[in-house]
């Protein structure tokens, strides 16, 4: 019973446990051996166009049917009920009908949610400033990616998805709902999943940082420690025939010489270094593989 009790426990200090997920399509295979994202932090999760990272989404979701695997939200399975009504969700595009209001996506999700609160959704409207019988079809992007989040957030969930929600938003809305997302994991037992093209979000809110490559996954490490790990290394290219080949992670080459991804250990004395952000990391990975295949 103790042991029982106490793997619970370990279980449980996961938000989500991903295992042996596969997923194959004629074109592209989703294929994750085993991913974990902490409890009470945010995980920005990046990745170009097709690596696999709203294929992930919807199988954490239970929106398509996997070919293999197991996955847990909270210890529990993600095909269970009462998991799914703790998961709030903001997809890149409203889901609502473009012919409801604010106040009919009330009326509809108070009749769905068991935990739904009308304050709090008004409060969000409120602070977003969002019309109650205004169409959604005449709302701008913000407009609607701000109804997404307060419909997403009044229903007291513990783990909030987002799926690109911030792509193709002005900065200043952006900023706006990022406050939001630190104010909702204060709470602990709060998570949040953050898929993103746009890496200056990741890098500015993200406690930790999953990159997904054709369909599997690089790596899953904590933002600063990976910002940390490696270094941008500008050198001509005799320099070049001085550096270990194994230790170059990827490699920009120009006229006057190369740029090249390196961990921070493995840089030899006397070369011009740079940190390295989430983008050049993810660049310089991708390029590498590409050229490699």
């Amino acid at each position: 019973m103790l042991k029982e009790t106490k793997e619970k426990q370990d279980q449980a200090k996961n938000a989500i446990e991903i295992r042996n997920l596969s997923k194959h399509y004629d074109d592209f295979a989703l294929q994750i051996d085993a991913l974990d994202i902490p409890q009470g932090c945010i995980m920005g999760l990046v990745g170009s166009n097709g690596a696999g990272k709203s294929t992930m989404i919807k199988a954490i979701l239970d929106l398509i049917r996997t070919d293999s695997g197991e996955i847990t939200i909270g210890g529990e399975s993600n095909q269970n009920q009462r998991v799914r009504e703790e998961i709030g969700v903001v997809f890149d595009e409203i889901k609502f009908p473009p012919l409801f209001t604010a106040k009919d996506v009330r009326i509809v999700l108070k009749g769905v949610y068991r935990n739904w609160d009308d304050a709090l959704y008004a409060h969000y409207t409120g602070l977003f400033k969002l019309p109650d019988n205004k169409k959604i079809k005449e709302f701008s992007r913000g407009m609607k990616m701000k109804l997404s989040l307060a419909a997403a957030l009044a229903h007291h969930p513990k783990l909030l998805i987002l799926d690109e929600a911030t792509s193709g938003i002005d900065p200043v809305v952006r900023d706006e709902i990022l406050d939001i997302f630190l104010e909702f994991i204060q709470d602990e037992e709060h998570t949040i999943l953050a898929s993103s093209h746009i890496i200056s979000d990741i890098e500015k809110a993200a406690d930790y940082v999953t990159f997904i490559n054709n369909g599997r996954v690089v790596f899953c490490e904590e933002k600063d420690v990976l910002l940390e790990k490696y270094r941008l290394v500008k050198c001509g290219h005799e320099e070049l025939s001085a550096v270990n080949p194994a230790d170059i992670i990827g490699k920009r080459t120009n006229t006057f010489g190369a740029e090249l991804l390196m961990p921070a250990d493995k840089v030899p004395d006397g070369f011009v270094t740079a940190k390295a952000g989430i983008e050049d990391i993810m660049l310089m990975i991708i390029k590498n593989e590409g050229a490699a295949q």
